[in-house]
């Protein structure tokens, strides 16, 4: 039995989905929080994600599916709000008559100062969530340490090059220190010293290798970092059994997002949740393209305690997957009430 001391996912993290209506000051609520990371992508149209944090601020935007470093553009994301968030009016987060996905993670506003590591950083830190938002300048040295402010040592940590023109690198506990992904591409795992100089994060910093990536001389850099917490998050990895009768994936909660990626060979990012139709599951985005959404083809449930997988398809015999999943609701909540999912 899953126990959690976070009782209210959505105050945390919630999945928004809402219509554009290409204007100013269009305001999106329902979130059930101030988000710190808003995280878009078009489900009716092909274009590309939009993530836009409280560290970086407003009109600074990144793009899961591409190499290009940070732009700026005030008519994307315009404030964070008590309950959701603004946007004005580009086509990628508000065209006319389209729909979209928003992904919502709250940390703790702009952030402070963090000092703990070779390189100082500027951190916002939600340690009940186990989730910061952590902004350094690179110094091109193999072994440089980032304060990350978690007070755990984090399971997965998305990073993406602000200055510069390169791909995003992904630590995940499942492949460990040595390895890399990108979210960019579908490329398999890498081996690189140079991503996270072989060392695994710890409490309160991670290491960083000379990689460009993730450490340009001079370039700015943020990093997504996040813990496991028990009953509201899960980092692990799944081996497929390429049957019709699936692979169980035990979370200790009903996911509310779910996302997937194939390490021994090339595949694409595989985002879920649960507010998109029926079957909930069913329906997808590509991290690493700026496709629509499909609305079939992967046929798995979310269950109130984990993911059952219903045929071969992102569940093939004896490959290797990684995963970061959410909670909709956890098992039993810190007053053991049952909180299982309707």
């Amino acid at each position: 039995m899953a126990y959690t001391g976070i009782n209210k996912s959505t105050d945390y993290f919630n999945t928004k989905l809402y219509t554009g209506n290409d204007s100013n000051s269009h305001g999106i609520t329902g979130v059930g929080h101030q988000p710190d990371l808003i995280w878009i992508k078009s489900r009716s149209n092909a274009t590309s994600h939009s993530l836009t944090d409280a560290v970086r601020g407003v009109g600074k935007n990144i793009k899961s599916d591409s190499t290009d470093a940070e732009f700026t553009n005030t008519n994307y994301v315009a404030s964070f709000d008590s309950d959701g968030f603004t946007i004005n009016n580009d086509g990628d987060i508000n065209g006319n008559n389209r729909t979209y996905a928003s992904w919502n993670w709250k940390a703790n506003g702009a952030g402070s100062a963090n000092t703990a590591g070779t390189i100082n950083s500027t951190v916002s830190v939600n340690t009940t969530a186990g989730f910061s938002i952590v902004s350094y300048t690179g110094n091109g040295t193999g072994g440089a340490t980032v304060g990350h402010g978690l007070g755990v040592a984090p399971s997965m940590i998305i990073e993406k090059g602000r200055s510069v023109t390169d791909d995003w690198l992904i630590y995940h506990k499942s492949i460990g220190a040595t390895k890399g992904l990108a979210l960019n591409n579908t490329t398999a795992e890498a081996a690189s010293t140079g991503y996270w100089n072989d060392t695994a994060p710890t409490s309160s910093l991670f290491t960083i290798g000379n990689n460009g990536k993730v450490n340009t001389n001079g370039g700015t850099h943020i990093a997504y970092c996040f813990a496991e917490k028990t009953g509201y998050s899960k980092f692990g990895s799944y081996t497929g059994n390429g049957n019709a009768d699936g692979t169980f994936v035990y979370l200790g909660f009903k996911p509310a997002f779910f996302l997937i990626k194939k390490t021994d060979s090339s595949e694409s990012w595989i985002m879920t949740d649960s507010k998109r139709g029926y079957p909930q599951s069913w329906y997808y985005v590509l991290a690493d393209t700026n496709g629509a959404e499909d609305a079939g083809g992967l046929p798995y449930d979310f269950l109130s305690n984990g993911v059952k997988f219903r045929g071969a398809t992102q569940n093939g015999s004896g490959a290797t997957f990684v995963y970061m999943a959410f909670a909709e609701a956890p098992l039993v909540g810190t007053n053991n009430v049952p909180c299982t999912a309707r």
